[in-house]
């Protein structure tokens, strides 16, 4: 079955950078767009960034400039660099997989979701 498994959460000053990971497996067809969102407390699930199959890229503006999603094709992995952390970026980072395209940035059009991996910036 289909799994995304998400690292390198933690806690990381703001100002710094965190670089997440999501390893993907059990796809029978390579899906459409694999990307970020997050929750924080109290909030409703954000978008954060997606990449599609041929590699067009989106962001949310509020992580534009600051945050790099890439993809590793051969590993089946995805990743998420994160710089210059605010205390508002403080959330859980989900990795999601979407097999058409289409509506790249709405939660509810995701087909399969990793667990999620904590990210908290603080001083």
């Amino acid at each position: 079955q289909v799994q995304l498994v998400e690292s390198g959460g933690g806690l990381v000053q703001p100002g710094g950078s965190l670089r997440l990971s999501c390893a993907a497996s059990g796809f029978t067809v390579t899906p459409h767009y694999i990307g970020w969102f997050r929750q924080a407390p109290g909030k409703e699930r954000e978008f954060v960034a997606t990449q599609n199959k041929i590699g067009a890229i989106f962001y949310t503006d509020s992580v534009r400039g600051r945050f790099t999603i890439s993809r590793d094709n051969a590993k089946n992995t995805i990743f998420l660099q994160m710089n210059s952390l605010k205390p508002e970026d403080t959330a859980v980072y989900s990795c999601a997989s979407k097999a058409y395209s289409g509506f790249h940035n709405r939660a509810d059009k995701y087909d399969y979701w990793g667990q999620g991996t904590q990210v908290t910036v603080s001083s």
